[in-house]
């Protein structure tokens, strides 16, 4: 059975957006580059709300392409293209486009069914609201949280809603110098 991890950058305050959505507070270098590069290498299915997806094929499927590209903007672009992606929308439902499938409805039986393929990882990054359904199934088996140096006071969450507690293993706290600490847990 493949695992699901949630690659999340979060405020000191738990938020994983600002109110209207921003994300211009989160910090990224090249040594977390590095670092999620190695998530990136042992999955082969991104997981994705419709919004996030949105922004992340606005810009990764082109990335590479782009006269200033970093390495980074290279390698994961050259990963993004090759990963199935999997998008939670009830608008899209039931269409598939350049290796990217829609689900809809039932999504909690979906995920299941996800995870019983063989195969890599299933990785999802941002999407608090996939993030928070989720975890109130239990099918989240790691969690990355990108700890920003910033309180935002109010914003998005992943945790909105939450009726269960889930109890994690820490299993590893990086420290990066542009001032992020990732927090890995496991259930």
């Amino acid at each position: 059975m493949r695992k699901i991890i949630s690659h999340m950058h979060v405020s000191l305050d738990g938020f994983a957006a600002g109110k209207k959505g921003e994300m211009d507070w989160i910090k990224l270098d090249e040594e977390m580059f590095d670092h999620v590069k190695t998530l990136t290498d042992n999955s082969n299915t991104a997981l994705y709300g419709r919004v996030t997806w949105q922004l992340m094929d606005g810009y990764w499927s082109t990335a590479a392409n782009k006269p200033n590209a970093t390495r980074h903007d290279k390698e994961h672009s050259a990963w993004y293209n090759s990963v199935d992606k999997v998008v939670i929308s009830n608008t899209m439902k039931g269409q598939t486009i350049n290796k990217t499938t829609f689900i809809g409805g039932d999504i909690t039986e979906a995920v299941k069914k996800l995870k019983e393929h063989d195969g890599k990882d299933i990785i999802i990054f941002g999407s608090p609201s996939v993030v928070s359904l989720l975890m109130k199934e239990n099918l989240i088996d790691e969690y990355w949280l990108f700890v920003n140096p910033v309180i935002l006071g109010q914003g998005i969450s992943m945790f909105t809603e939450m009726d269960n507690k889930i109890v994690l293993t820490r299993e590893e706290i990086k420290a990066f110098s542009c001032g992020v600490t990732a927090l890995q847990y496991t259930t």
